[in-house]
């Protein structure tokens, strides 16, 4: 079993009181939701509870939530929904370098169909342009796609300031809010955010479900086709125990958001403090607007590559977990004007509560003794 877990960003462990809340419905409480008799009216409640600790968690409203298997759902039903529903209204969106692949690969497929992108630059420190991005804006932009935070650097967008920027241009945004949900406030009235998504495993959820935030108006096609549910966006039979899973795990972080993000501020503080007593590091990215639980950095002497895979004792990553896999350098450190030996020399740290000073003590000496 691992000593140490520093990969929260790719994953978290499931609360306890979400698998309290879960157990119910994989064992009594097993009727189809759909289904017009007590055994499905009893799930069907359940459900929509758990759409109400979803809405309360954004401040949006009940029915603007969506069920899904996750994020990389969610981005696909968004986007290609969207362009398929409102292309007589526009033929060009934006997104940024730095976006998580889910986002990168759809709109790479929609140039496919005769769509034209922008994908925006940032600067060393991972934030877009304002300017920038009021420069893209075009006749025929009916889509803005930019991420509330960075998962390789936990770096923050100006997610405020692009939604007030969309909303005055009458384009749609879309908010990949996978990383911020949880750790920092979202608020997508507040923020003027159309379209959002989120994974319940981010948020110490369970994995396989997600939420697609849809603005009451907006026309999506959907990706599936069949019974109608989710008002006939997300056709299949609903995954009770996991989106119940996730309306608990929605509401302790809504409970409990500012209680951890001040713990997790103190873990941040004395993790980056270590870190920096090692020769030549560097912490990558925004430093004043970032989610304290993502910490990329640099390390010269370090080879990432092999210091993750042979490191038994602890869990760590040097970028995405859905591109891990692919021996490549980060298409985000990339984006921020770094070289193939820097992101090569990259690791991602991200913590929760739960870590403690001893465990950092002990990744740090790990790293030490792995530099070259």
């Amino acid at each position: 079993m691992l000593i140490n877990y520093f990969d929260n960003a790719s994953t978290t462990k499931i609360d306890s009181r979400v698998l309290e809340a879960m157990s119910p419905y994989l064992n009594d409480f097993f009727g189809n939701a759909s289904s017009n008799h007590e055994f499905g009216k009893k799930t069907k409640n359940s459900i929509e509870k758990a759409r109400t600790q979803v809405a309360e968690l954004i401040n949006s409203h009940d029915d603007e939530i969506i069920f899904t298997s996750g994020s990389t759902e969610s981005i696909n039903l968004a986007l290609k929904g969207y362009v398929e529903s409102n292309f007589d209204k526009g033929n060009h969106i934006i997104t940024v370098k730095t976006e998580h692949k889910a986002v990168l690969a759809t709109c790479e497929y929609l140039e496919t169909k005769g769509f034209e992108v922008t994908y925006l630059n940032v600067d060393q420190r991972g934030v877009i342009s304002i300017d920038d991005l009021n420069k893209a804006i075009r006749t025929g932009t009916f889509l803005v796609c930019i991420m509330y935070v960075n998962n390789e650097t936990g770096v923050i967008q100006p997610i405020s300031e692009i939604g007030s920027i969309a909303k005055e241009n009458n384009i749609r945004f879309f908010c990949d809010g996978t990383q911020a949900i949880g750790k920092i406030v979202v608020d997508v009235e507040k923020d003027n955010i159309d379209m959002l998504c989120l994974s319940g495993h981010k948020l110490n959820g369970p994995k396989g479900v997600g939420v697609l935030y849809k603005r009451r108006g907006i026309e999506l096609t959907p990706l599936l086709h069949g019974g109608g549910q989710e008002n006939g966006l997300r056709s299949g039979t609903y995954n009770t125990p996991f989106i119940v899973g996730l309306g608990k795990a929605c509401e302790i972080a809504h409970n409990e958001l500012k209680a951890n993000a001040l713990i997790l501020e103190l873990i941040s503080k004395y993790l980056i403090q270590e870190l920096e007593k090692i020769t030549g590091s560097i912490i990558i990215g925004e430093t004043k607007s970032r989610v304290p639980n993502i910490i990329d950095v640099l390390i010269p002497g370090l080879n990432s590559e092999i210091f993750i895979s042979k490191s038994h004792d602890i869990a760590i990553s040097n970028g995405s977990a859905c591109t891990s896999q692919i021996i490549e350098s980060s298409h985000v450190l990339k984006a921020m004007g770094f070289s193939d030996q820097e992101c090569n020399q990259s690791i991602r740290i991200s913590i929760d509560k739960s870590t403690t000073e001893n465990q950092i003590n002990e990744l740090v000496k790990i790293i030490k003794a792995e530099i070259i």
